[in-house]
């Protein structure tokens, strides 16, 4: 009986012991450039399907290329999820990220298909959304001020103060729009409007989405922002509305990067995955969040700002992911906009 006993203990414990791997399925560090609740959302998900850890930290597109390209002889981070295109973009032709061809890319839509090559996959596209702004129409309508409909519009001098756009060197949505604006009008123009424009700015943020939560809050009444960031303020019930330029917009490749040395790659390669199914992607309106997803097959949320309903401009992501043109126009801009902003 105790020979039994001991052969049955013995059996179990290499049971175990080879059964260990599977379960201790290791870890995975991850920035996230959404907003935090999407991110939380995403760990959650990744962590409950796969029981791999994850370290995830929310820093802003711009702070996360700084970060990488700071970390880049001992990489600290395995994955960057999410985030405007144009740093990702950046980071690739630096060679700062990996090479990886996910099993998923022929689900994904042309336009996430063409992040990828570009960027000699390096990078891929993960959902999209469309420049503009929110108001608060309260606020509005209390002031007696117009409704913005235009870029243009933005500069009315009834508008002193009731602005609020994010900084480019630390938002990536910010710097789509200086590079929307540069594409639509020209450097110069647009430049000579980014400077009438600040006469109305009240505050530049850190965060993309940070304005128009303020107008949310009534802390201010526009917010420049992606559309989908303006209608996720709608959804939670404040008096908020999104619009579309009518000169034309940029938009954003939302995008997802495998850090060159990561230290967990096998288990990125997973996320990367995941987070191109269809599954993943339908979740996130779980969290508030309506971008359009680039799997085909993932649900787009009913309240997504449709690109079939905006003008929108053919916005060249290559050139302005270089990072010789990004730095040329951030420089510029620092020197005449953030020398003088209020």
């Amino acid at each position: 009986m105790n020979s039994i006993k001991l052969a049955t203990a013995a059996l179990a414990a290499a049971t175990a012991l080879f059964a260990l791997p599977v379960y201790a399925a290791g870890n995975l560090n991850v920035i996230c450039s959404a907003d935090q609740q999407v991110c939380d959302l995403m760990k959650g998900l990744f962590e409950k399907q796969t029981d791999i850890s994850v370290n995830m930290v929310r820093l802003s597109a711009g702070e996360t290329y700084a970060k990488i390209r700071a970390e880049a002889r001992n990489p600290k981070t395995d994955l960057w999820w999410a985030g405007t295109g144009d740093p990702h973009l950046q980071a690739a032709s630096e060679g700062l990220t990996l090479e990886y061809k996910s099993p998923l890319f022929d689900q994904l839509q042309d336009w996430a298909k063409k992040q990828a090559e570009s960027a000699g996959f390096r990078t891929v596209g993960v959902y999209a959304g469309a420049l503009g702004w929110g108001y608060n129409t309260e606020i509005l309508q209390k002031k007696g001020l117009k409704e913005p409909k235009c870029w243009a519009d933005l500069l009315d001098p009834s508008y002193k103060g009731e602005i609020q756009i994010a900084n480019p060197n630390s938002s990536g949505t910010s710097y789509n729009t200086l590079a929307t604006l540069v594409q639509i009008m020209g450097e110069d123009k647009a430049f000579d409007y980014l400077s009438k424009l600040n006469a109305n700015i009240s505050q530049y943020t850190k965060s993309g989405s940070a304005p128009v939560k303020a107008a949310a809050r009534g802390e201010s009444t526009i917010g420049v922002v992606f559309m989908h960031d303006a209608v996720a303020q709608t959804v939670e019930g404040f008096p908020i509305k999104a619009i579309a330029p009518c000169e034309g917009t940029g938009y954003e490749i939302g995008s997802m990067s495998i850090v060159k040395g990561a230290k967990n790659l096998d288990n990125a390669k997973k996320w990367y995955d995941w987070a191109l199914s269809a599954d993943a992607q339908s979740h996130m309106k779980d969290a508030k969040s309506f971008q359009l997803p680039s799997n085909k097959s993932a649900e787009v949320p009913k309240e997504a700002p449709k690109f079939e309903d905006i003008k929108l401009i053919d916005y060249d992501f290559k050139k302005y992911g270089d990072p010789d043109v990004r730095k040329a126009l951030l420089s510029r801009w620092d020197k005449e906009i953030g020398a003088k902003a209020n």
